[in-house]
């Protein structure tokens, strides 16, 4: 299998929501097919996120004449900042690679992908959560010298939006 990664465009669309889709199933929520276009093209369109695909090339006919790209992976970048350094750094939020590919290469090239882009574009640091269970990314993140935090909680609080 040949791996290639790149930027995520508006064309790649479909096969980006099916992807995101099965990410969001994978943490325990409501598939919704709709919800997931329509986030997901927000995203592309407005271009307050980077998404990174992975594809594997497959070969549409014996001649080799046609060739359609498979996405089998992504991940999601969002900009921002940490105020206590005073610089932008990016979070890595979502990464995904579809289960019959796991194994591949695909998440570490992925992931890889994320690094060069924040260093070549001066961000200070690459933030990530994942859940405690999810021992199998754990591996992947420390093995590329991410550090666990221990120091610091993290919290969340859903917002009800006001009428």
């Amino acid at each position: 299998m040949t791996i290639k990664i790149r930027i995520a465009h508006l064309e790649d669309l479909e096969q980006l929501v099916e992807l995101f889709n099965a990410y969001r199933e994978f943490y325990e929520e409501a598939s919704d097919i709709g919800l997931a276009r329509r986030f997901l093209q927000d995203r592309l369109s407005k271009k307050d996120s980077v998404i990174f695909v992975a594809e594997d090339a497959v070969a549409g006919t014996a001649d080799n004449k046609n060739h359609s790209q498979k996405l089998i992976g992504f991940c999601q970048l969002y900009p921002t900042f940490c105020s206590v350094i005073a610089s932008p750094i990016c979070v890595l939020y979502d990464l995904f690679v579809d289960a019959d590919i796991r194994k591949s290469g695909a998440g570490k090239a992925l992931m890889l992908a994320a690094h060069d882009y924040a260093a070549n574009n001066d961000y200070a640091r690459l933030d990530l959560t994942t859940a405690k269970t999810n021992l199998k990314a754990q591996s992947l993140y420390e093995s590329l010298g991410w550090v666990r935090d221990d120091v610091f909680y993290t919290y969340n609080k859903t917002i009800t939006p006001a009428k």
